[in-house]
């Protein structure tokens, strides 16, 4: 028997997955859908077992094995599947992924990208490993658990974590141009200085100067890439990244404004609280009270 399906899961109201966001199915071992080649508003991912041909935007791929799969609704797309398949799926709504990070993660994975092959194969151990995630997913779903989107986001995120950690794309470092790389460079090494977590851990880095030295470049080339790739200054990053530190500091944890100062590389109290205050209208002692 063959089936032709768009990824489709028995039985799924698309209206229902609209309205919470996400839907977790488990795959029957056959299903009478109508065949359809298009896009649609949601991501696609599942774990499946069996013989199906995989049609991805413009290619074809033969699948005969235990696979991860993973579909953008950009790119269109339709399975035939050969016989009986087994397996779990899950869909999912672009709003349904909330927060900065985890968007930029949805958006930015190579999993995710159109012209990339949808399917990760995966050994039997791996593929236990993953079949338990799914069935967290479903049992969670179908149960009352008062936080389970935010629960089955996370097992979302592990999904696409563990997928990256077997089969890291070929293509998953590259960018398209050098003003992309050294803006990611420059963003990812502004992010590891923090969370600062003791009053002794002092901020090196607080300037553009500081940062093309650690990149290799000159400052004019790091200020010219990070304004064309984000359309905000570097110094505007930096002052945003520290200023929101320094938010969390005054709200969560019980150090004085000066050890405040400090840690964040300022010299004086008073420094700080000028800095602070020019950026966000406010003082920290305003703040922290």
């Amino acid at each position: 028997m063959v089936n032709k399906e768009e990824f489709e899961i028995p039985g799924l109201n698309i209206g229902d997955l609209k309205l919470k966001g996400f839907k977790v199915h488990e795959l029957s071992t056959s299903a009478n859908i109508p065949a359809s080649r298009g896009r649609r508003d949601f991501y696609k991912m599942g774990l499946v077992t069996g013989h199906m041909t995989v049609y991805h935007g413009d290619k074809t791929l033969e699948v005969n094995d235990t696979v991860l799969f993973f579909v953008n609704p950009k790119a269109p797309h339709s399975v035939v599947r050969h016989g009986t398949t087994t397996g779990y799926a899950c869909l999912f709504t672009e709003g349904f992924i909330t927060g900065r990070e985890r968007t930029t993660m949805l958006k930015n994975s190579p999993l995710f990208q159109v012209g990339d092959p949808p399917v990760i194969g995966l050994n039997s151990e791996q593929a236990s490993f993953m079949a338990g995630i799914f069935q967290k997913m479903l049992a969670v779903h179908n149960g009352d658990y008062p936080y389970k989107g935010e629960l089955i986001r996370s097992c979302i995120e592990l999904v696409i974590h563990e997928a990256l950690r077997i089969q890291p794309p070929q293509n998953a470092m590259q960018f398209k141009n050098a003003a992309t790389r050294i803006t990611h460079l420059f963003m990812d090494m502004l992010e590891r200085q923090f969370p600062i977590e003791r009053t002794s851990d002092r901020l090196k880095l607080r300037a553009a100067q500081d940062f093309a030295v650690g990149l290799s470049v000159h400052v004019n080339y790091l200020n010219r890439s990070i304004k064309e790739v984000t359309g905000k200054p570097t110094s505007v990053h930096i002052a945003e990244r520290i200023i929101a530190e320094a938010q969390a500091l005054l709200q969560h944890t019980d150090w004085s404004v000066a050890d405040i100062a400090y840690a964040l590389g300022f010299e004086y109290p008073t420094y700080f609280n000028n800095y602070f205050k020019r950026v966000t209208g406010t003082t920290p002692k305003s703040l922290k009270k």
